[in-house]
């Protein structure tokens, strides 16, 4: 049969839209890693912005906006093939460019569209990894230090796990761990290594850590809202075909997120008598969490029991167990992503390994192979042992997992403060903004609005000549 018969005009192939290339699932899988992009950019950076002490405003938006930018040129320059290329050992990819204009046309190891469309929808992924962990060290991180941890982070940690859990030639994705879209690639790993990072940057100032408002809790529920309707597109996202379990995953993406976050807002009205919107936000995040390793592979049913215990396990943690644990609390994890992210990624592991439906495992896949949860293999009793084993190697996941990370971040953090210190002074700890950056989010004429390190303190307008206090004591003791 003819080309001229078998497609429509539109469909026909040419030297842009190749045989294998499938313009529909190229479509889609752009826009997903877009929608994954507008989670960080502006997200996450208007969710921190709103989320910590006015004074930490301007400092916490731009340690977002500085990691997307940079894990975007290291991606392309050395991460992605040291992610997905070709194996230099059983966790870890040779580096190289993905800058070549051959490569980025040919068909990515995956799906029906070019390795360029891979590339961009990879690279958003390891960003917000980035900017997860920037969430535990919000309002003390020396800025300098966060510069030199980011490039060193991805690469010597996100592309073992990465690597590991996602390339076809990592050990754990020939074990047959099921990690639909990150739940230990992203959210375990930023867990445990944001937790790390804080324990080497130390604590914020006591009085910050007793007393830590968000200076805008609207501007924070719309960059939570960003984060909740761009999980389409990372969940969305990772069959990397337009197909019914694109949909499903959607489906139970949301589903699930719902849950948890009704169960969050419950469990704080009968313990506490008030509904809180902070918590009902964390309840989101432990949602979305929780759903993302499992979310194509599991019926609607299994989405909302995941959603309960999502929106129940980490809350006991992080409300009961950390608040009694002098061990824990030894630590200061700012946006809790111990919690959050760690304990719920960890627990979204755990669930798939015994919910994982055979059947979606295939649509998935390609093949259900050993993939089955384990209450799937009670109920087919010749497949029992394929149920225990795929436990098995879920929490060997989230042993490797954790290991990688604690390490790495450790060697990592010990390196750089050999060079630059990874917390602020004390006296710039008091300031804030101002002393990280010279700016300060909300300015008020005539009290601080001019800052004589800025890099813009002239006036818009030449004729007019705007108030500078040289005296940073004077000007916090106006602030005060």
């Amino acid at each position: 049969m003819s080309n001229d018969t078998a497609f429509p005009p539109n469909l026909l192939p040419d030297e842009a839209s190749p045989e294998w290339f499938n313009k529909a699932d190229n479509a889609w899988q752009l826009t997903a890693a877009t929608l994954v992009g507008l989670q960080s950019i502006p997200g996450l950076m208007i969710l921190y912005g709103g989320g910590v002490k006015k004074k930490w405003a301007v400092n916490s938006a731009f340690m977002v906006l500085y990691a997307f930018a940079c894990v975007m040129f290291c991606w392309v320059t050395w991460g992605y093939q040291m992610s997905f290329g070709s194996k230099l050992l059983p966790f870890w990819g040779e580096a190289n460019v993905a800058l070549d204009q051959k490569y980025l046309l040919d068909p990515a190891f995956l799906g029906k569209f070019p390795n360029a469309t891979m590339v961009y929808f990879q690279s958003v992924f390891a960003a917000i990894t980035l900017i997860l962990i920037a969430g535990a060290v919000l309002g003390r991180m020396n800025f300098y230090a966060w510069m030199i941890f980011v490039p060193l982070w991805l690469t010597f940690s996100y592309t073992f796990t990465a690597f590991s859990v996602w390339c076809p030639d990592g050990f754990l994705a020939k074990m047959g761990l099921i990690d639909y879209s990150g739940g230990y690639v992203i959210h375990l790993s930023s867990g445990v290594a944001g937790y790390t990072a804080a324990y080497w940057v130390g604590p914020r100032l006591t009085k910050d850590r007793e007393r830590f408002p968000p200076n805008n809790i609207l501007l924070m529920l719309f960059g939570a809202g960003l984060l909740w309707m761009g999980w389409t597109g990372f969940n969305g996202g990772d069959p990397y075909v337009v197909s019914t379990d694109a949909s499903l995953a959607v489906l139970n993406t949301h589903l699930c997120t719902a849950t948890s976050l009704l169960t969050w807002v419950a469990l704080d009205i009968i313990f506490f008598r008030k509904a809180s919107v902070i918590g009902a936000v964390q309840g989101m995040i432990t949602g979305l969490v929780c759903i993302t390793p499992a979310a194509g592979v599991v019926q609607g049913w299994a989405a909302i029991i995941m959603g309960l215990c999502s929106g129940s396990i980490p809350w006991i943690t992080m409300m009961v167990i950390h608040k009694n644990s002098e061990l824990l609390q030894k630590v200061d994890d700012t946006m809790a992503v111990l919690h959050t992210h760690a304990i719920a990624g960890s627990l979204g592991g755990i669930l798939t390994g015994l919910f994982a439906e055979p059947k979606l495992n295939r649509l998935f896949f390609g093949s259900s192979g050993h993939y089955i949860g384990l209450v799937y293999g009670f109920d087919d009793k010749s497949r029992i042992g394929s149920g225990v084993r795929q436990m098995g190697v879920q929490f060997i996941g989230i042993l490797f997992v954790v290991f990688v990370n604690v390490l790495t971040t450790s060697i990592i953090c010990i390196l750089i403060r050999l060079v630059v210190p990874l917390r602020m002074s004390n006296e710039d700890l008091e300031i804030g903004d101002d002393a990280a950056h010279g700016e300060e989010a909300y300015a008020i004429w005539g009290n601080g609005d001019r800052q004589e390190n800025s890099f813009y303190r002239g006036s818009i307008n030449p004729k007019i000549e705007l108030p500078v206090n040289t005296n940073r004591a004077a000007r916090q003791a106006e602030k005060t």
